[in-house]
């Protein structure tokens, strides 16, 4: 295992990178903000693979979530992070992202860090693709609770957290039965979730429940 100090280095990198990614997006003319928001959305989430790779103390991991949760909390109100939140935005979404990673870290990280990883990953992936297949290739709508959705959109949320689940899954626990069946429901909750949540609610709701729900069918089958 690397030193702390190299640990934390790699992980800067690529964070760096991120963002200078969607800085350049974002001074591209016709940038569409959205797309900003969902390579740092994706980008950054991807950096659990990192910590879970480099064995990165859970510590960091929350007290990260901590700092970050609360220049979240801020940049609503004050220009800090433009790129990422609108003053004023009505979704709280990126705060509930950067606590759902303190969360999972603090439930799952020392003993089962894959689940910890499968709920980021549904969360970053799952959801952020589901967003843009929705806003752009949509032609199926349809309304839950004032929020419109589209099919495609649903079912992109539902194939890519599949594959996302039994990909974690089958490098942990190999090509049985129960990693294709705990991918399935994991799948369906996390399409679910993302469906009947409000306000940015869904950056909690899914992976929280993804890997809580992932964690008790592992137990139970």
């Amino acid at each position: 295992m690397p030193p702390l100090w190299l640990q934390l280095a790699i992980v800067g990198l690529w964070l760096s990178l991120v963002g200078l990614l969607a800085f350049g997006l974002s001074r591209w003319e016709g940038a569409d903000s959205e797309v900003v928001r969902k390579v740092v959305h994706i980008g950054a989430g991807n950096v659990i693979l990192l910590a879970w790779w480099l064995q990165i103390p859970g510590w960091i991991g929350i007290s990260a979530s901590i700092a970050f949760s609360a220049l979240m909390l801020l940049s609503y109100r004050l220009p800090i992070l433009p790129g990422i939140n609108s003053v004023g935005r009505k979704s709280l979404g990126t705060f509930f992202y950067a606590v759902s990673i303190g969360l999972l870290i603090l439930l799952f990280w020392q003993q089962h860090p894959y689940y910890t990883v499968i709920g980021i990953l549904i969360m970053t992936w799952g959801d952020g693709l589901a967003a843009l297949v929705g806003q752009r290739l949509g032609q199926h709508p349809y309304e839950l609770w004032g929020m419109k959705k589209s099919w495609e959109g649903s079912l992109t949320m539902a194939g890519v957290s599949y594959i996302i689940c039994s990909l974690v899954l089958l490098g942990i626990q190999g090509n049985h039965w129960q990693t294709w069946a705990i991918a399935l429901m994991v799948a369906v909750a996390a399409t679910l979730l993302e469906a009947f949540s409000k306000l940015g609610i869904d950056n909690l709701t899914v992976p929280l429940g993804s890997a809580v729900l992932a964690a008790w069918l592992n137990q139970l089958l």
